[in-house]
């Protein structure tokens, strides 16, 4: 692929002339002139490479549209009132600011004024199409930091100026109302009212000097979509209420704005805001759709009582939300000019997003990309963080590896700064996908499991509660003072206050003198809150899933805006500024599908639940969370049982190649290197034997019951000797590299302690002590929902589930075997069933799903694997299945368990035979409460007691047969 130097080509203030295109075909980057053409770009349908060039999209309407405008300025706007002209004349002189608009600004004013003043023939043949609503829609796509605000601004002022200057004329009003998505985006609106000081009418001279007295003459009202939500939905009142009218919703809303008539509206992120489609499925969350079905609800309630003049729609992403599907039935049909993300980078107004394309550990996806690039999508962390984990609950290497790397490139931005004497720090910002592991994320860095210095000061750490945030989010206004704001919480604060306490730290990120502005290390879930407007983000670490391109944008997005505005006098454009980027596959993802095709034909299915019929054949088990021991004092290992643990170098990144994203695929420039060398200069072995030693501490601290700094010491020995035994086997490694031997063991930190931990865990243990799933400690068969299977299957007749399915020939000779086994009682295959055993495998909690569960005529339950090969993770499952087995035997209270594993079919028979013929006599001691009587071993309970299958577990009757006789004769001689 070809090197690009530079991506800024454009002025930021004057149109575009040329763009950068990809040629698949030459794999290289070729500049060409003119301005891009505005449209977008899918995936192409077989291509899952991120240098995939797309399937281009145009948005014809837009490109006719700005061919007109450009002939219409170079004729110098014919048909413009005085106002619109004096206004345009005033933008679009550099000599009347300091801070120039840039085109993209004044294009998307013009192309609005253009539709609004120009000639009825300039406008001939242009065909908007309507959203089907009411009044009419118009839409701006403006690339998120370029600016769109203040083209709100010059919107607001060019209409009120004009209805106030000539109020006859039916095309501009002085009222207006604008709709925001939430608080952030609603406050950051303020500045268009005119009477604000600190107005952005003030801050970018949007009007000469001599009209504001004029200016002042409009209304603006700034809301949240809630407020568009009818009262009765609202508010809860005992007093019974009819359903407000029209005309009493649009009183409530515009208040002294509802005596006049004709008002426009502006909808801020007007994503958000859509009409359903009779004839196009969504795939969205319902507080998605009632968000959007409720907000233009409101608005046609106040149109059908005052007229909505017109509608003007801002969004960097004007797509209905449909899940992973971008096409064109779920684009704004309304949009009249486009600024695209390409082109602002083009241009230099944001920053320049870079994404991994390559490291040097080997190892890539499947489709030979970096892992960095889209790390939820690893296997090892997908299954790891998709899950209920505690806080200290260690991350799986990959992630630990990517804050290494990113982490450092942060700490080289930071003392770049602190060298320009810069007083707010750089800020990175992780997007997670559940509470849970954004709270690990937290904790890790927290507690500097990541070695990253200032990115573990907590005081600078600021974790994002979603449900807060949102919460905060939808208020209609803000009642707490600035100066109460303090970043310390306080335990004593309302849940209200707190919710704005947070949602004013996050508002005022890198802001000097605000409560958020020494942040700079931001943890949340999902994304940041739209209209976030921090200019101090230099990394965005991503550990969720990505399902469009949409979804990818909009979070880079929160990361896009500049901090420096100034242009370089010899170029003429703005210098480059880079937000690096992990996680985030900010290219082309795999084609998203068709609905033209027909669908195949539909295969049967069957039902597969539990039989109430076969109830006698339901097995329980106890459901563990966890398996707490009591540790021999005196902690020791045989270094001859130690099994060798291996590591490899080349799945460790030492350094990760970032390429910048143009056109949809990542330009390689001067492959801005993150490198750890350095970082290799601290991590002396002594320094990896204390760091393994500490976790490995916190591992076993829970559970132990003698002295702390003793159990330390004897950990920091055990430790030691294991580093230096040389269990830990590192391959391919020459003699003389000790810097990456060292940080191999560093990246693999979670491997290396998890292998010690189980090898002392195991040699050390005493005793066991079960702990229950709170909500439910024992399942069963009888918990399986109700599921259907297109797979072969067969009817069961000893298992209280219906149909057993086959995945292969191998597990059709167990069903026959387990049928026909005269030793069988009862036999499930765990599909669907809920029988877990947790295991740790290269330092990432795994589950475990063993393939049979086995009741046998004398008591026994064998828990069968059938396995045609074996590895090291099917060794280490089955040292946690054993684990689980001598904990439960242990307990005593489920019976006689076992495992076992046969390798080829005709092993089932004779495992099962073993177990048969077992002697578990010396577990069973049985004494009849009535009579006294004991039996010692099974026989005498067979004979004197009797079992029962009581909620699946085999147990000996309580009373002897003879009481149970007395009892059973005295209550039918009652009854």
């Amino acid at each position: 692929m070809s090197q690009i130097d530079h991506l800024i080509i454009n002025s930021p203030y004057k149109v575009p002339i040329s763009y950068w295109h990809y040629d698949r075909e030459k794999r290289k980057f070729i500049l060409e002139k003119g301005r891009r053409s505005a449209g977008y770009l899918v995936a192409s349908e077989h291509s899952k490479s991120f240098d995939d060039p797309g399937e281009f999209h145009e948005l014809s309407l837009v490109n006719q549209i700005r061919n007109r405008v450009d002939s219409w300025r170079k004729n110098n706007y014919p048909g413009i009132t005085g106002i619109t002209r004096r206004l345009l004349e005033f933008w679009n002189d550099p000599k009347e600011r300091e801070n120039r608009f840039f085109f993209c600004q004044l294009e998307a004013i013009e192309t609005i004024i253009w539709l609004t003043e120009a000639p009825e023939n300039e406008r001939q043949g242009i065909v908007i199409q309507s959203d089907g609503g009411p009044f009419e829609r118009i839409c701006s796509k403006m690339a998120t930091g370029s600016g769109k605000t203040i083209v709100m601004g010059m919107l607001i002022a060019w209409q009120v100026l004009n209805k106030i200057t000539y109020p006859t004329d039916t095309r501009f009003s002085k009222n207006v109302l604008v709709i925001a998505p939430g608080l952030t985006v609603k406050n950051r609106l303020e500045v268009l009212q005119p009477s604000s000081e600190n107005s952005i009418y003030n801050q970018f001279r949007i009007v000469p000097d001599s009209f504001y007295d004029k200016l002042r003459h409009g209304r603006v009202k700034i809301y949240n979509w809630h407020v568009l939500m009818p009262i009765e939905e609202n508010k809860r009142s005992v007093v019974k209420k009819g359903k407000e009218s029209n005309e009493a919703f649009t009183r409530r809303i515009l208040g002294e704005m509802s005596q006049s008539k004709n008002i426009i509206v502006i909808n801020d992120e007007a994503h958000h805001a859509w009409r359903v489609k009779p004839d196009v499925e969504v795939d969205i969350e319902k507080e998605e759709l009632e968000e959007a079905t409720k907000w233009m609800e409101g608005l046609d309630k106040i149109h059908s009582a005052r007229n909505i003049l017109k509608c003007f729609d801002f969004s960097a992403t004007p797509f209905i939300p449909s899940g992973k599907n971008v096409s064109e039935e779920f684009l704004f049909e309304w949009i009249i000019s486009d600024f695209s993300l390409n082109d602002a980078i083009e241009s230099g107004l944001v920053k320049t997003p870079r994404i991994a394309i390559r490291d040097d550990s080997g190892k890539y996806d499947k489709n030979y990309r970096s892992r960095f690039y889209h790390i939820y999508k690893d296997l090892d962390v997908k299954s790891d963080i998709n899950r209920r984990a505690k806080p200290e609950e260690p991350l799986p290497d990959l992630i630990k590896n990517a804050y290494y790397l990113l982490g450092q490139d942060w700490l080289v931005t930071k003392r770049e700064w602190e060298k320009h004497k810069s007083p707010i720090p750089p800020v990175m910002i992780t997007v997670c996908n559940r509470t849970e592991t954004s709270a690990r994320i937290k904790y890790s860095f927290e507690r500097n499991k990541f070695d990253l210095e200032g990115l573990s000061d907590p005081k600078k750490i600021l974790h994002i509660d979603s449900k807060v945030l949102k919460e905060a989010e939808s208020k209609e206004s803000v009642e707490t003072e600035e100066t109460e704001l303090v970043i310390e919480p306080d335990e004593n604060l309302t849940i209200e206050k707190k919710a704005e306490l947070l949602r004013e730290t996050v508002d005022t990120v890198g802001k000097i003198g605000k409560p958020g502005e020494q942040i700079q290390n931001i943890i949340a879930v999902s994304m940041l809150s739209e209209g976030w407007d921090a200019r101090t983000v230099t990394q965005i670490m991503g550990l969720r899933a990505f399902t469009s391109q949409l979804l990818c944008e909009q979070v880079v997005g929160r990361g896009l805006r500049r901090t420096s505005y100034e242009v370089n006098p010899e170029t003429g454009f703005f210098e480059p500024e880079y937000v690096n980027i992990f996680g985030v596959p900010f290219t082309f993802l795999p084609h998203e599908g068709s609905s033209d095709t027909p669908p195949p034909p539909t295969t049967p299915q069957t039902r597969i639940e539990p039989d109430p019929e076969k109830i006698e054949h339901k097995i329980s088990w106890p459901n563990i969370d966890r398996i707490e021991r009591t540790y021999s004092p005196k902690l020791s290992l045989d270094w001859n049982k130690v099994k060798p643990l291996q590591l490899r170098p080349d799945e460790v990144s030492l350094t990760v190649d970032m390429a910048q994203v143009i056109d949809g695929k990542p330009a390689i420039d001067k492959m801005s290197d993150i490198d750890l060398e350095k970082l290799g200069k601290k991590v002396r072995m002594q320094w990896l034997i204390f760091r393994v030693a500490r976790d490995v501490y916190e591992s076993l601290k829970p559970e132990w019951k003698g002295n702390d700094e003793f159990l330390l010491l004897q950990l920091v020995n055990l430790v030691e000797g294991f580093i230096r035994s040389g269990k830990i086997e590192i391959l391919n490694v020459l003699e003389g590299e000790e810097l990456r031997k060292r940080l191999t063991i560093a990246f693999n930190m979670n491997k290396v302690v998890q292998h010690i931990f189980q090898v002392i865990k195991f040699e050390n243990t005493e005793k066991r002590a079960l702990v229950f799933n709170k909500e439910k400690p024992i399942k069963s068969t009888s918990d399986m929902q109700p599921w259907y299977s297109k797979k072969h299957n067969e009817y069961t007749v000893k298992s209280h589930i219906s149909h057993a399915i086959q995945d292969s020939s191998w597990e059709a000779n167990a069903t026959f075997e387990l049928e026909r086994n005269q030793e069988v009682i009862s036999w499930v295959k765990n599909d669907h069933l809920g029988f877990e055993i947790q295991y740790i495998y290269n330092g990432v909690v795994h589950k475990y799903y063993p393939d049979y569960l086995i009741r046998l005529k004398n008591g026994i339950t064998i828990v069968l694997e059938i396995k045609g090969q074996d590895s090291q993770q099917e060794q280490t499952k089955r040292e946690a299945l054993d684990e689980w087995i001598k904990a439960v035997n242990q307990d005593g209270r489920f019976g006689t368990w076992v495992w076992d594993v046969a390798f080829i079919p005709s092993e089932v028979r004779p495992k099962i035979a073993k177990y048969a013929k077992a002697d578990v006599s010396s577990e069973i001691n049985v004494k009849c409460p009535a009579c006294g009587m004991i039996a010692n071993n099974r026989q005498q309970v067979e004979n004197l007691f009797g079992f029962r299958n009581m909620d699946g577990i085999i147990r000996p009757q309580s009373w002897c047969r003879d009481c149970r006789k007395i009892r059973n004769f005295a209550n039918t001689d009652i009854n």
